[in-house]
């Protein structure tokens, strides 16, 4: 399971026009699911987002997480995540999982997070062509992988 979170002022999904979900002060979170995620996946990756001391402090220095500041979470599905693009100039995404089997996953990942958080998360809507809109804070946009945890 990858993402790329993102600490943002202010973060928007619209569909058709339409502004489906907005958050402010928080994180935007991009997240592909690959066919080998599982509960373990999630459980790491939403601890992860929900701990990673990344909002500033009094003094500036990035000591807060997102549960410290009471921020917001707005997650967005992204199979282009697990893009491969190994061979030739078309990216291959033999390794994203398909919808069958990522929007369980996704939908778990969404409910963990917003356990930790004891905050519901915004979201996207699963396998639609989303506008994703936001103002990138610091900019500050980290790249987790539950299967190269580095």
């Amino acid at each position: 399971m990858r993402a790329i979170i993102q600490r943002v002022k202010k973060a928007s999904v619209t569909i058709s026009g339409k502004k489906i979900a907005a958050i402010e002060n928080g994180l935007l979170i991009l997240v592909g699911i690959e066919s080998m995620d599982d509960s373990a996946d999630i459980e790491w990756l939403a601890g992860k987002i929900v701990r990673m001391r990344i909002f500033p402090d009094a003094h500036g220095a990035m000591n807060n997480s997102l549960v410290d500041i009471v921020g917001e979470a707005l997650v967005v599905s992204q199979f282009t995540l697990h893009a491969s693009v190994k061979k030739g100039n078309r990216p291959s995404f033999m390794k994203a999982a398909n919808p069958v089997i990522s929007k369980p996953l996704y939908e778990c990942f969404v409910n963990q997070l917003g356990e930790l958080m004891q905050l519901p998360p915004k979201t996207g809507r699963f396998g639609e062509d989303m506008q994703v809109h936001l103002i990138n804070d610091g900019p500050v946009t980290i790249i987790l992988d539950s299967k190269n945890k580095e």
